[in-house]
């Protein structure tokens, strides 16, 4: 009699691990990461940095001279009026404030956890200013900005301005057996318990026209803060073609899936699994990005995003003709002034504010 042993084979849930580097790289139907950390001194009166700016190649500086950098700015950091078509941005600010001006007539200033979701569609032009505003300690500033792709059908569709604040924005805490907690906040996606309609215990409806709209895109993102030693099991994805990436961003290390992670990376991790996520020791923070790829072909330049080259060379061309729009303010670099009061004027003229928790 001959037994027969049978082997279990474990497939393991991570899929590739890479190393962070600026911007971070995404998967479909994410095109753009850009992880902005910017430790700002205290402002001058023109609500800049109050430092020398000799040895920076102002107007492009990324240097991180000092822990921070100018981008197109100057005299305050930020980016100045340029065009976009074909895609979304979503903008979350962590720490500090942007200024947001668009070709639309809108404006903004918002920061502290808010989150700006605009939907580019056939073009507009925006400028993103960080006023520091603190003239006597320093202005730190940490933001992502997320690109996320249209599908062809969209990609001409009206340009579209949402804010979400950061009062609105569903957060939960998820305690662990020895009391560690693990906080997110979902600024779109649903996840236990943030998993009701919007307005009714669950995310935050996107704008109407984006991928994320799609009732099988399985669009989430996530930021994640574990306390030390904290244990939570990162839930499966509800889509059978999602895609998911886990960026550790903060902290000393991580067991993803039984494998000690040392060094900040970009995690793709498969979207069926679930997976068990042991914190070190001491605070680690995460963004999740994941959605069913849009599969179609890409076609970039610069700040347009279509699928053929053909159409980026039509984006060039209406650019030049229209401006979008126009640009409706005196300068390509508008600040909103030295009140730190959070505000957004959209285009129809209908002002909105947060409502202060």
């Amino acid at each position: 009699m001959t037994a027969t042993a049978t082997a279990t084979v474990t497939t393991s849930p991570i899929v590739q691990i890479k190393a962070l580097g600026f911007p971070w790289e995404t998967i479909d139907p994410f095109l753009f990461c850009a992880y902005h950390d910017d430790a700002y001194p205290k402002a001058n009166a023109q609500m800049g940095p109050d430092a020398s700016l000799a040895g920076r190649d102002l107007g492009q500086d990324f240097s991180r001279k000092d822990g921070w950098s100018m981008y197109h700015g100057n005299p305050v950091p930020g980016f100045p009026g340029h065009p976009h078509r074909g895609f979304e941005t979503v903008t979350i600010v962590r720490k500090g404030l942007i200024d947001h001006s668009d070709s639309l007539g809108a404006t903004a200033r918002f920061g502290g956890g808010d989150v700006q979701w605009l939907t580019a569609g056939k073009g507009v032009v925006h400028s993103e200013m960080f006023p520091l505003l603190d003239a006597s300690a320093p202005n730190p500033l940490e933001l992502f900005q997320i690109w996320l792709n249209l599908p062809a059908r969209n990609k001409m569709v009206e340009p579209h301005f949402t804010m979400f604040w950061a009062e609105d924005i569903p957060r939960f805490t998820a305690m662990d057996a020895d009391g560690h907690a693990t906080e997110v906040a979902v600024v779109a996606g649903r996840v236990a318990p943030v998993d009701g309609e919007p307005g009714a215990g669950g995310p935050l409806a996107p704008p109407p026209d984006s991928w994320a709209a799609e009732a099988d895109a399985d669009i989430a993102i996530w930021t994640i803060r574990m306390e030390p030693h904290a244990c939570w099991m990162l839930p499966a994805a509800d889509g059978e073609d999602t895609r998911r990436n886990l960026y550790f961003f903060k902290g000393r290390s991580v067991s993803v899936a039984g494998r000690k992670i040392e060094n900040h990376a970009a995690i793709e991790l498969r979207a069926d699994a679930r997976v068990e996520l042991i914190n070190g020791d001491e605070p680690s923070e995460f963004l999740l990005l994941q959605g069913r790829p849009i599969g179609e072909p890409v076609a970039q330049y610069g700040p347009f995003v279509m699928n053929t080259q053909t159409e980026i060379a039509q984006a060039m061309a209406d650019y030049r003709r229209t401006q979008f729009g126009g640009w409706p303010w005196p300068d390509m670099a508008p600040v909103h002034g030295r009140d730190p009061a959070r505000f957004a004027r959209h285009p129809d003229g209908r002002e909105e504010k947060p409502l202060e928790s």
